[in-house]
């Protein structure tokens, strides 16, 4: 009798582990995730799910540059023109507004365009080109302030140190918008009541003796911490004479950099995780694609896993952080568990994607 109880025990065990629902899928999350794509609009995809839930119509030409505010409420879209800057609003997941420097007879393509946190006013670099009989007229970089509710211009910004930049220019405001920060061969610092210069942050000088100057890289800020300004760095070594690749965490407000030397430079997209103690880089050379990982609070590479990539690619950690998003270019997303590299699935979307990845937490 024992025996018999010992079987059909047993047989009940196993009929319960059949019958067992299967485990479920490793989730990136409950955000929204918005998605520059053609043809002229943009895919808004449930992150929980994996489906696109709808799509945004932009008016002027497909997505070729997203920017996501500061305070996630915006998402300034420039089109594939150069010429003009849609604004999304996050919440109503629509086209508020619309930007444009055009005039007739003249093309004004859009270099730099960085809306303050208050969404009050933008710095704008412009390029403009006059047509004439024979020939484009090729002017000169504007650098303005410019009233993004009475869509007019507000003032001229003067330039770092009074010359005129054609590129290599970065832009970024302090948290509560009373400073402009100007990325070039230093930092400088805007009063943004007046916009004159109030300070410089020479970066262009090594950190220590015999240490070359910090080089800006690649950067992700959505899960950054507002002021600061964390990504992979390349620094030269003048005693070896090489480059020096590293993880520098830059301070806006104290003018302070907490850089810490990893190996040789080599070419990484670099992705944050939320909470900032993890990161990704993402290596792509043909033949030879890796996922890197970081420990950013021991200072330290955490592994190099070899993947079959493909020949254009960006990388986006998930809102919780548990899974990594490769995309560009196609119309595919391949997703990938972050914790131990491995492919778990793809989401194919209907059209061609044209821009970066931008994920919204407490949106859905």
């Amino acid at each position: 009798m024992k025996r018999l109880l010992i079987a059909l025990s047993a047989i009940a065990l196993a009929c319960l582990a059949l019958g067992a629902a299967p485990a479920e899928p490793l989730s990136g999350g409950n955000a929204i995730m918005f998605l520059g794509a053609r043809p002229n609009r943009v895919l808004v995809i449930d992150e929980a799910t994996e489906k696109v839930i709808g799509f945004i119509p932009t008016k002027t030409g497909y997505p070729e540059s997203m920017t996501l505010s500061k305070d996630k409420t915006r998402i300034y879209v420039q089109s594939s023109s150069y010429q003009d800057v849609e604004v999304i609003d996050v919440a109503k997941r629509e086209v508020v507004d619309t930007i444009s420097f055009a005039e007739p007879g003249k093309r004004v393509m859009i270099r730099q365009f960085e809306a303050d946190p208050q969404h009050r006013f933008a710095i704008v670099m412009t390029h403009a080109m006059k047509k004439l009989e024979d020939r484009w007229e090729i002017g000169g970089v504007s650098f303005f302030q410019y009233d993004l509710k009475e869509h007019k211009v507000m003032r001229t910004v003067p330039w770092p140190k009074g010359e005129e930049r054609e590129g290599g220019v970065g832009l970024q405001f302090s948290p509560d918008g009373k400073y402009l920060y100007v990325f070039s061969e230093d930092i400088y610092v805007y009063d943004t009541t007046d916009f004159k210069e109030v300070d410089k942050w020479e970066l262009s000088r090594p950190l220590e003796d015999g240490f070359g100057r910090i080089n800006f890289n690649s950067t992700d800020d959505d899960y950054e911490e507002p002021g600061y300004f964390t990504g992979i760095f390349t620094v030269s070594d003048a005693v070896e004479n090489r480059r020096i690749m590293g993880i520098a965490r830059i301070n806006l407000a104290k003018k302070s950099v907490d850089f810490y030397a990893l190996g040789p430079a080599t070419g990484l997209r670099f992705a944050l995780a939320p909470g900032r103690k993890l990161a990704y880089g993402l290596h792509q050379e043909i033949g030879k694609y890796e996922f890197w990982g970081f420990d950013l609070v021991n200072h330290k590479i955490l592994n190099r896993v070899e993947f079959p990539g493909r020949p254009r690619m960006s990388m986006k950690t998930s809102s919780n952080g548990k899974l990594l998003y490769i995309f560009v270019a196609g119309n595919t997303i391949d997703i990938y568990e972050a914790a131990t590299y491995k492919y778990l699935r793809t989401i194919t979307l209907d059209s061609d994607m044209t821009t970066g990845l931008a994920i919204v937490s407490g949106n859905r």
